[in-house]
């Protein structure tokens, strides 16, 4: 899966928008939050929201512990980084892209959250 093509994929979420708060890093926003951060495109990963809680978030590790690491700074929040184009079937990056869209957006007040 091509950064192009991720990035498409987390833009087509209800409410969802592009921001660059760091130079040449692209997040993805839904209200005021990011769930999906993309970075430049060069490192072939995408940071996502993948458990509620750390110990959710490990069984990515422990399944894929060559392409799913625990993000620097948020990781203790269940964010993990996951390599595209590796050992993680495409399929599961997009089902983690869900999943972290749909744990952000029900965090969010209501006033935040996109129509449905």
């Amino acid at each position: 899966m091509t950064f192009d093509e991720l990035r498409t994929y987390c833009l087509g979420k209800p409410g969802a928008w592009q921001d660059e708060p760091w130079a040449g890093d692209v997040v993805v926003k839904v209200g005021p939050k990011i769930f999906a951060f993309l970075g430049n495109g060069s490192r072939g990963a995408v940071g996502l929201k993948c458990g509620r809680t750390r110990e959710e978030a490990d069984e990515w590790l422990h399944v894929y512990p060559d392409d799913a690491v625990v993000m620097a700074y948020i990781g203790r929040s269940g964010w993990n980084t996951l390599t595209t184009g590796g050992a993680i079937p495409d399929a599961e990056i997009l089902e983690a892209v869900d999943a972290s869209y749909e744990t952000v957006v029900g965090s969010l007040p209501r006033r935040d959250r996109p129509p449905t």
